[in-house]
């Protein structure tokens, strides 16, 4: 999963997929580590992928908004130019999208194995986690 350290690599979960993630938070942190760009893509509404993130102290460059995946991925890809776009999914409809979106597809087990991360009904973190981020309000 590692893409090298290079920084050069677009990463976007869809948010069953990182619900399928014990520690959520911690994936993003590891992710940071080596990718250029990280965030969440979701058909479901925006503050559904807010609560999420911000309960799980999820700090994203980008994330759906009001749009579905399909234009999330194609708005992501033009925005955020690097060498490496995967999307990281669950479903044989999350692979045809990143298929049809020209995305390299990530299934979560897979890229929790290669990572190291761990599968699990996520946790979420200690309130004072919150004080040891500077990018969090």
């Amino acid at each position: 999963m590692n893409g090298g350290g290079s920084g050069e690599m677009t990463l976007a979960f869809e948010l069953d997929a990182l619900e399928e993630l014990a520690r959520p938070d911690a994936v993003f942190t590891d992710a940071r580590q080596w990718t250029q760009y990280l965030g969440v893509v979701s058909d479901k509404p925006t503050y559904v992928v807010t609560n999420f993130t911000r309960k799980h102290r999820i700090h994203q460059d980008f994330f759906s908004g009001p749009r579905g995946k399909a234009e999330s991925l194609d708005t992501v890809k033009r925005q955020f130019d690097t060498e490496r776009h995967v999307f990281v999914g669950i479903s044989d409809e999350d692979r045809e999208l990143a298929d049809e979106h020209d995305w390299e597809f990530l299934a979560v087990e897979d890229a929790a194995d290669a990572a190291g991360w761990e599968i699990g009904s996520p946790e979420i973190p200690d309130a004072g986690a919150a004080d040891d981020r500077d990018d969090w309000p």
